[in-house]
């Protein structure tokens, strides 16, 4: 076969269903096969809608769901103490091996930097920190339990 002939089957190949073309000509053998296409999915952005927020000055208007969450809120208006919430889905471990003890207890003070339990979210261990600074009054999770984004693990006085 000549460098024509091999082309042309290529083309025919190329334009047709096929996946694979096998050829044996006087000793020569020819083999052609069809790579799958890989499809490229774009991820599609949608806007947000705006969302109508009242202030004490005004009106102001916000995006929904744009602004970062606060990880530590307040529980309630007559208690003072705040919440530990967790950043991302996982699954909450409250120490970093089983044989170890846990990061903190009821009853511990934390600082900003204090590492108060680890997530794990696809098979990555994040330490997690308090952020707040105070006294780990109630621990809200079990260890070893999926937690959801957002949700508190620690109150804190």
């Amino acid at each position: 076969m000549n460098f024509k002939e091999i082309k042309e089957l290529i083309e025919i190949l190329d334009q047709s269903s096929l996946t694979e073309i096998n050829i044996e000509d006087k000793g020569n053998v020819v083999n052609l096969k069809k790579e799958k296409e890989t499809e490229i999915i774009t991820p599609q952005i949608n806007q947000q809608p705006m969302q109508q927020v009242a202030t004490q000055q005004g009106v102001a208007s916000a995006p929904v769901g744009t602004q970062e969450p606060d990880n530590t809120q307040k529980s309630s208006a007559a208690d003072d103490s705040q919440t530990i919430n967790a950043p991302m889905v996982g699954t909450f471990y409250k120490s970093p091996s089983p044989e170890e003890s846990a990061y903190v207890q009821v009853g511990d003070s934390v600082t900003n930097e204090s590492t108060v339990c680890i997530l794990e979210a696809m098979k990555l261990f994040n330490e997690i920190q308090a952020e707040v600074t105070g006294e780990i009054t109630e621990i809200l999770v079990e260890d070893g339990q999926m937690v959801e984004y957002g949700q508190p693990l620690f109150k804190v006085k």
